[in-house]
């Protein structure tokens, strides 16, 4: 049997198996709090896998490996900042978020301001974030098809996106957050599953020795030294300062982006108390530490075994080095069939992971736009639970089919590079408007809106006139050139322009609230209240 056959076989498997999970979900999804927050009826240790589900995405799993693979140290930043952003989440974010609100980000920010125009805002941000970080994953699902079929025509990528597409739809209308989230579970013991043979195994062809496996590394790369130092990927001599600042810039977008991700918030809201919330971020870090140590031994392992050029001429932004070096070490410990079932188990659980983390995406944003735009800006709070469910429902389609169509165009890109501009965006505008209306006591509605859009349009303002988009030979648009930004990565500038937006949208207006904000300050720290609705 062929890896194709095999892979089709055991991707079907899985996704008829969490369609079935989703069809269960929806039966017992009754009502707003089961479609939004799965019944808050998840134990810290579920929604800590579920965490991990929604958080190892294509781009940490085939886009971190990719990096590693082509350039060695430098592609190792990207795990290290995501693991090291839960510490924001944990200490700063998530028990606070889980007392105070209700089903989304803006209800954490509406409680002490005026709602409209805050839910406004808050829709729009959420809306922003997803569709970026959506566009990763289905760049992540073109190249792995294109790999395992053999697929040279982009008709062949693009009806992959669109499938993996429909597919998300149905998992989030059907599902809602309880099929969303046991989606999510079973695809993080999968991935874990997965990525832990596939590492085992590498590291017994070196004799569980790290430092043969990053000496063959380093010389299979051609780049001999250099390949274990940094300085290949970022900050390169040839970029100077520039290269420097933008180092400095993805940094700061991936520690602090974590905690403004719309997808990752909501999942708070999914258990009954705060301690929950708790350990359900232990939990979390928890498997995705040992997840990114993991993808240390892949990346090196790929550059070891299959090697860097054989890497960037399957796919030259590396997104498929992890399931070559399944093929690979998979074809030497067990031979032929070996390689074939191994690229086969590997690619499907890759598939897996991005079915479930653009359910995660979809389900955020789709309730962001029914939850507060729709019910409490377009209706003013005059809507029942189950006109706001359909309302969710339906944006799923149409937020679904916009990610469908920038995932056809996006396909050049490296999908880590993708999810790192989501988090510049949500660094940017979700994080000021959350810390400063958790901790400051003076913020207030004009506050909030101006660190929202501030934070929000100069990342993606500047993004647009980047290198990443025109004026290079990896951008977005080839044969032409509107960049006069010279940094890939906005964070260095949106993410404190997004904080002094904020500051500044506060001091100029003389709105304040003391009764509300003592009430939240009560409610994040204790919990008290929490559970009622907050409709004002």
């Amino acid at each position: 049997m062929s890896h194709e056959t095999l892979s089709v076989i055991l991707f079907l498997t899985f996704v008829a198996g969490t369609l079935a999970i989703t069809l269960w979900a929806g039966r017992h999804t009754k009502d707003a709090t089961d479609f939004y927050a799965g019944g808050r009826s998840f134990s810290g240790g579920q929604n800590g896998l579920a965490i991990g589900g929604d958080y190892m995405s294509a781009a940490s799993f085939l886009g971190i490996a990719g990096l590693i693979a082509l350039y060695g140290y430098d592609g190792f930043l990207y795990s290290i900042g995501f693991l090291v952003a839960w510490l924001v989440a944990l200490l700063l974010v998530a028990e606070l978020m889980r007392n105070s609100g209700k089903f989304t980000m803006a209800d954490v920010l509406a409680f002490r301001m005026s709602p409209r125009p805050v839910r406004t805002a808050a829709g729009v941000s959420t809306i922003t974030v997803s569709i970026f970080y959506l566009l990763a994953q289905m760049v992540g699902a073109g190249a792995l098809v294109a790999l395992l079929f053999g697929f040279k025509s982009e008709f062949a990528k693009g009806a992959t996106i669109v499938l993996v597409g429909i597919l998300m739809i149905v998992y989030v209308v059907v599902g809602g957050m309880k099929g969303t989230t046991w989606v999510q579970i079973v695809k993080a013991i999968l991935l874990m599953g997965g990525a832990t043979l596939t590492a085992v195994l590498v590291l017994g062809k070196f004799g569980f020795n790290l430092s043969t496996l990053l000496r063959d590394a380093a010389t299979q790369s051609g780049k001999s030294g250099d390949f274990l130092e940094p300085g290949l990927r970022y900050a390169t001599e040839a970029q100077g300062l520039t290269g420097k600042l933008d180092l400095i810039s993805l940094g700061l977008a991936l520690v602090l982006g974590t905690a403004g991700l719309p997808h990752i918030l909501i999942r708070f809201y999914t258990v009954p108390t705060a301690r929950d919330a708790r350990k359900s971020v232990l939990w979390g870090i928890a498997i995705i530490g040992s997840f990114y140590l993991l993808t240390l031994v892949l990346g090196f392992g790929a550059a070891a075994l299959v090697g860097t050029k054989e890497i960037a001429a399957a796919n030259p932004a590396g997104n498929t080095a992890a399931p070559q070096l399944a093929e690979r070490i998979g074809e030497i410990v067990f031979g032929d069939v070996g390689g074939t079932v191994l690229l086969a188990i590997i690619a499907a659980v890759a598939f897996a992971t991005i079915l479930a983390v653009v359910a995660g995406l979809t389900l955020a944003s789709s309730s962001s736009f029914a939850h507060d735009l729709y019910a409490h800006v377009f209706k003013k709070g005059n809507v029942t639970d189950r006109e706001e469910v359909r309302v969710a429902r339906i944006s799923a389609f149409v937020i679904g089919a916009v990610a469908i169509v920038l995932g056809i165009y996006a396909q050049k890109l490296n999908v880590a590079f993708l999810v790192a501009l989501a988090f510049a965006v949500a660094a940017s505008g979700n994080l000021p408007a959350i810390l400063y209306s958790l901790f400051w006591k003076r913020f207030n509605t004009a506050g909030a809106v101006s660190a929202i859009y501030g934070g929000l349009g100069s990342a993606v303002v500047l993004v647009i006139f980047s290198p990443v988009v025109s004026g290079t030979p990896k951008a977005l648009f080839t044969d032409s050139d509107f960049s006069f930004f010279p940094l890939e990565n906005p964070g260095i500038i949106s993410i404190p322009f997004g904080f002094f937006c904020g500051w500044l949208g506060t001091i100029l207006s003389k709105e304040y609230n003391a009764q509300k904000y003592a009430e939240i300050e009560v409610r994040s720290l204790t919990g008290a209240g929490a559970e009622k609705a907050v409709h004002h």
